[in-house]
């Protein structure tokens, strides 16, 4: 839960920046023995310029007949470049702003990825890692986030599969079925995409600032950043990928410029304008809409947990931050300002709401989105976040069902 208060006009009057003034915040896995970390207070700050904005009304229902239009605009068609979107659209310029251009090839793939990228499935087959990567794969590329790719049959995936079949007019299944995978694997040119692609590392890509991240926020305050704790951390996250898996993929790898690796491609991310989100508690993701009620894209997520549950009703976007500070308050009134960076609390991205206390944001750990409890807010994966926050519009409403 993080609190959103404007600067007086004093203040503003000297250029400062807008504070988000931010309450408790915690994660905890859902196992029976429970952890959590709790964060009195604290806020986030950006360099760049914030926008508030005014609300605006959208329609509460749903348009089943989004499959004819899902089917003419997928945009994430790749050839040899991977999140580089066309155009100079306001989206565009922020989609390739903040996501990494990926090149890559095809050429001397392991036998490993040749296979994925040529799996299919079958009715009354088993879903093994070859076939459940390709299924993560055409489930992101077609806007339905399923997390790190790790090529299993999860949570997170048939989340994907529902909101994909949702957005489709098909029935809503807990088990693949030919309905869906006939309608995954209908468009040509996404079909031709490989799955697995060979990348090139670069100086840029290994020589990162890393860190070790500490326990406590007044440790974490004195970091210059808060840093990947790893290359492999750091190129996991620019693949969409899990590091577990990016290990299993290349398990020679030094991971050292000039080398070559496998890896899982991205694709392009959605650039339709987004005018409103939900987040459904029950089935844990954000389904997100073009102004014409279009179920557009959906991403798995953390919505408040039973200790601090997340507010009701509709809200609107109010101010949007990349790469946000973190201000802990302790019980003292002591305060430590967490820096930016992927690990911070609240990831790489801080969307406020006009509902005090609350926002969309990224998160430090990726494999954890929707086996976590948040303190209210809503939280992303960094690079879902990041593609929302291309491509979310001021005033954008925000639903909590």
């Amino acid at each position: 839960m993080y609190q959103l208060t404007k600067i007086s006009s004093a203040l503003a009057a000297l250029g400062l920046s807008t504070f988000l003034l931010m309450g408790q915040s915690f994660a905890a896995t859902n196992d029976n023995n429970t952890n959590a970390t709790n964060d009195n207070s604290a806020n986030a700050t950006s360099n760049a310029n914030n926008e508030t904005v005014a609300s605006k009304a959208a329609s509460n229902t749903v348009n089943k007949q989004a499959a004819a239009n899902n089917a003419t605009d997928i945009s994430p068609v790749t050839n040899g470049v991977s999140q580089k979107v066309a155009g100079n659209s306001r989206a565009a310029v922020s989609l390739n702003k903040f996501l990494p251009t990926i090149k890559y090839t095809t050429e001397n793939l392991p036998a490993v990825a040749q296979k994925i990228n040529a799996a299919a499935w079958k009715k009354g087959t088993k879903i093994d890692r070859n076939v459940g990567t390709k299924l993560q794969a055409l489930l992101n590329w077609n806007q339905n986030g399923v997390g790190p790719v790790d090529g299993y049959w999860g949570k997170n995936t048939i989340k994907a599969m529902q909101a994909f079949q949702k957005a489709n007019g098909l029935t809503v299944t807990n088990d693949l079925n030919n309905e869906t995978w006939q309608a995954l694997t209908k468009n040509e040119k996404l079909m031709t995409q490989p799955v697995l692609v060979s990348y090139q590392l670069s100086e840029a890509d290994v020589n990162i600032k890393t860190t070790s991240i500490p326990a406590g926020a007044e440790a974490k305050a004195k970091l210059d950043g808060m840093y990947y704790e790893s290359v492999t951390e750091g190129l996991a996250e620019k693949f969409h990928i899990s590091e577990k898996y990016l290990k299993t993929l290349n398990p020679t790898a030094k991971f050292t410029a000039g080398e070559t690796i496998t890896v899982y491609n991205p694709g392009n991310p959605n650039m339709k304008p987004v005018s409103r989100v939900v987040a459904d508690k029950a089935t844990e993701t954000l389904y997100a809409y073009d102004a014409k009620d279009n179920l557009i894209a959906s991403y798995p997520t953390t919505v408040g947990s039973t200790a601090t549950p997340s507010p009701t009703g509709t809200h609107t976007v109010e101010v949007k931050v990349h790469e946000p500070n973190y201000t802990y308050t302790g019980n003292d009134g002591s305060k430590a300002i967490i820096p930016p960076g992927p690990n911070n609390p609240v990831g790489l991205v801080w969307i406020g709401l006009s509902k005090p206390s609350y926002g969309i944001h990224g998160s430090p750990d990726p494999a954890r989105i929707s086996r976590q409890a948040s303190a209210g807010c809503i939280r992303l994966t960094n690079w879902d976040a990041l593609a929302l926050l291309g491509v979310i519009q001021n005033g954008a409403t925000v639903e909590f069902k």
